[in-house]
């Protein structure tokens, strides 16, 4: 199970440094289409880092973001500092303004899909953290 979330961790960070260099491309071209691609990836980025949280916590990789969603409410009953943390809505905002308004819907704001790249490392530099301060995972 340690090895699965190691690569789920290490295909989050993989994703989001591939994300803005796909970013860094599409500005510097303006091919929108490499903007939308890098929202994508950044989204792909929160999924995987999702799946390490869910599975280091819960002992579960759930199979859709209905299933994370849920999983992350369980998650931030069981955990005060997940609540804090807000991971849920955290994630249902990435799976918004990355996935479905940037790439599928095409609505393009440079500042604004910067921000959420951002956004989406702390993500998953905040997932990482909490990981490292519970060294054991807490299934159920």
């Amino acid at each position: 199970m340690e090895e699965r979330i190691r690569v789920y961790l290490g295909d989050a960070r993989e994703f989001l440094r591939e994300a803005e260099e796909e970013f860094r491309r599409g500005v510097e071209s303006g091919d929108l289409i490499k903007v939308r691609d890098a929202a994508e990836k950044a989204w792909n980025a929160v999924v995987q880092a999702t799946n390490a949280l869910l599975l280091h916590a819960l002992g579960k990789v759930p199979s859709s973001h209905f299933e994370r969603r849920k999983m992350l409410s369980m998650l931030e009953d069981k955990l005060e500092v997940a609540e804090k943390l807000g991971f849920r809505d955290r994630y249902s905002a990435r799976e918004r303004n990355l996935h479905e308004l940037t790439f599928q819907e095409g609505i393009v704001d440079l500042d604004e899909v910067r921000r959420e790249l951002k956004k989406a490392e702390k993500y998953i530099n905040d997932v990482s953290s909490l990981m490292e301060g519970s060294q054991q995972p807490n299934t159920p």
